[in-house]
């Protein structure tokens, strides 16, 4: 459990001997101990990638000599694959730009190396994180690019559980027939409509949510290695943008290119913007979704109580028997986190200087913190709790019959204020529309049952 001692431009620092990181890593864990979160693991497994693939081209352009190309390669691909996990100790809230946390990555990996070679860590003169891991690199250009592989690498579980969420709603649909409930606007009561119909707008609204999402990280796909330090590419082959997307594409399986203008992807985190404000859109109307069930399942006996949701876990330390939305609650805490991570990243979209956004690290944790939670709380909502709705088609019918908007249908037979006067005695007489218009005898009962045939009732012109 002893020191080695390490040096940069700062001077000598003892560094623990067991530690892959070294000495740049050192002074930022001094400097910043903020908060004690870290960066996700999608964000290392995204520049890992970029470190192996930044490696393996510098061997073949001849900048990296074979052995030590080979060695770094390696080291990264371990790192890619979960190992050393633990040696990324860089707080999210740290120097601008990500230089630490680059750095921290360029360490371990370069100490990694060395071990490959059956050199001794901390031997720069060997293997140096910036000259060598580093090569044809900056924190510039490959903190944005390494950001755009973490989303891409965690956009399919948001997107595959937005799947399954529209699949349960879709089968919900399927399952209540044309079964009618009252509509309602305003929080009173509206026109009638179906169950169905209901439904069938949350499914929609969750399958345009995701089309929208996967249009948003479209641009996601340009990647501005080979700028280097503002997009010149100084100290970079002309071909390593190229190649090194190319190899970078093999390794992820995700279509990717060199950016166009690599001067706008360093200075500019509008990409991030439009991704964020998709994530926006899916949490709110996620969101809503959960809210709208827990209105409806409100009760059993003093609410709605249209809908049950599946019994999870007791909702009471104190009151016996009481069960609470708890899936759906869970749902709008995390819907709500998402709004305040996009509302963080806007701030730092529009706090970058000329060249450089140095805010990018935060907006880092916020995107992929973002899009882990979204993904885990909507495939929980359709698991746990959409998949085993339970509606009460009896109650929902009776609230419709009962509902002054029913008296909208009467308008075409007999006039809006003889309509009014039937919905003013069913509020005085604690009746439905449809009894008191019976009592009333204003229209035939065969007219009656055609009026409120379920399909004619909520799909006019039928």
């Amino acid at each position: 459990m002893g020191t080695r001692t390490e040096s940069d431009s700062l001077g000598p620092l003892e560094i623990p001997a067991e530690a892959y990181w070294g000495v740049q890593t050192a002074r930022a864990v001094a400097n910043f101990p903020i908060s004690g979160l870290r960066l996700p693991p999608a964000m290392v497994r995204a520049y890992a990638r970029i470190k192996r693939a930044s490696a393996e081209v510098n061997g073949e352009l001849g900048v990296l000599a074979a052995p030590i190309a080979k060695a770094i390669a390696s080291a990264a691909a371990e790192i890619e694959d979960g190992k050393l996990a633990d040696q990324f100790v860089v707080d999210v809230y740290q120097a601008g730009a990500g230089t630490s946390f680059h750095m921290n990555v360029n360490e371990v990996i370069a100490n990694r190396a060395l071990e490959i070679l059956g050199k001794a860590r901390g031997d720069r003169a060997s293997i140096s994180p910036n000259d060598h891991v580093n090569a044809a690199q900056s924190t510039n250009d490959t903190f944005p690019a390494a950001m755009r592989l973490a989303c891409l690498d965690l956009l399919p579980a948001l997107t595959s559980a937005l799947d399954g969420l529209a699949s349960s709603l879709r089968a919900q649909q399927a399952g209540v027939g044309d079964a009618i409930k009252s509509g309602r606007t305003h929080l009173q009561d509206a026109v009638p409509m179906r169950i169905a119909q209901e439904i069938g707008g949350w499914a929609s609204v969750v399958e345009s949510q995701r089309a929208r999402l996967v249009a948003a990280a479209a641009p996601l796909h340009a990647l501005p290695l080979g700028g280097t330090a503002i997009g010149t590419g100084m100290n970079a082959d002309p071909r390593f943008a190229t190649e090194v997307c190319a190899r970078l594409a093999k390794i992820t399986g995700v279509p990717l290119t060199a950016a166009p203008d690599r001067f706008a992807l360093i200075a500019s985190m509008g990409d991030f913007v439009h991704l964020s404000s998709a994530l926006r859109g899916v949490a709110i109307e996620v969101g809503k979704i959960a809210s709208d069930l827990r209105l409806l399942a409100s009760g059993p006996f003093t609410g709605l109580a249209e809908v049950e949701m599946p019994a999870v876990q007791p909702g009471s330390s104190i009151m016996p028997g009481k069960v609470n939305p708890s899936i759906a609650e869970m749902v709008n805490q995390v819907c709500h986190q998402v709004l305040g991570l996009d509302a963080a990243v806007v701030a730092c979209a529009s706090g970058g200087q000329l060249e450089l956004n140095v805010m990018m690290p935060v907006a880092a944790w916020d995107l992929t913190h973002a899009l882990a939670i979204l993904a885990a709380a909507t495939h929980v909502f359709a698991e746990k709790c959409v998949s085993g709705l339970r509606w009460d088609l009896e109650r929902a019918r009776e609230y419709a019959e009962a509902s002054a908007g029913m008296a909208t249908l009467l308008n075409p037979h007999i006039g809006y204020l003889a309509a009014a006067e039937v919905a003013k005695q069913a509020k005085a007489e604690g009746k439905s529309v449809v009894e008191i218009v019976r009592q009333r005898k204003l229209i035939t009962e065969e007219k009656l049952r055609e009026i409120l045939d379920p399909r004619k009732l909520t799909e006019p012109g039928r």
